[in-house]
């Protein structure tokens, strides 16, 4: 909990010592979604697809020019990410027939940092992102047909607390554009991505090997609102 701590008190530090503005600090809440997959050097590349996942959390806008044309804006960001694996068809080491299919969701805390242009309410904006990794939910089913024939046997994986061998600190980066309206209603398009692979180093056997080299990317779509300020 301290590796979360730490940052997200030094990210709200930027609302606090903005006291000269502190009447046009606003707070606000945001939702939406994540349309994530995979970046990087990922083997049979193919067979991992997109998936879509729940985006949500607060935000805090802080001037830093009195027009408000330029802001920083700090968020804590609850952000589904992973991806479905495509019905594949693999032969095993000892003759038989696999499929596998399903699905793998990261639950992360994302902590963007970033910074905002607001031109006339056209809105770009970039910077920092740090994420911690919370849990991840492996539901991934394969279906093993003998070698010889016969019927064939079904086993569904499905584990929630094994992060063992991830990462589970990440440092990336967000880039995106909007519009926000008068009253705080603010629609955005982002891209985000990581600039490490998510899988430990020393972890051969996820999925065979495909991830070793792996990063999360994610578009995300998301309704936000800042309510008025002081």
């Amino acid at each position: 909990m301290k590796k979360i701590i730490v940052p997200v008190a030094a990210l709200l530090t930027v609302a606090a010592v903005s006291s000269a503005r502190a009447q046009d600090v606003r707070f606000g809440l945001r939702a939406g979604a994540n349309y994530s997959n995979l970046a990087g050097d990922i083997k049979n590349e193919s067979t991992y697809n997109n998936k879509v996942g729940f985006l949500g959390g607060v935000m805090l806008n802080v001037p830093v020019l009195a027009d408000g044309f330029l802001s920083v804006q700090p968020e804590v960001l609850y952000s589904q990410k992973g991806f479905e694996n495509k019905p594949t068809e693999y032969t095993n080491l000892l003759g038989a027939k696999q499929k596998r299919e399903g699905q793998v969701n990261y639950n992360y805390l994302d902590v963007p940092v970033l910074l905002k242009v607001n031109a006339g309410g056209f809105i770009v904006e970039a910077g920092p992102q740090y994420s911690y990794l919370i849990s991840s939910n492996n539901e991934t089913k394969y279906t093993t047909t003998p070698a010889l024939g016969g019927t064939p046997s079904v086993t569904e994986t499905q584990n929630k607390n094994d992060v063992s061998g991830l990462n589970r600190n990440e440092l990336g980066y967000v880039a995106g554009v909007g519009y926000q309206a008068d009253n705080g209603l603010n629609l955005s398009l982002r891209y985000t991505g990581a600039f490490s692979d998510f899988v430990k180093s020393d972890n051969n056997t996820y999925f065979n090997g495909d991830l070793s080299n792996a990063r999360h990317s994610a578009f995300q779509l998301s309704l936000g609102y800042l309510l008025p300020g002081k």
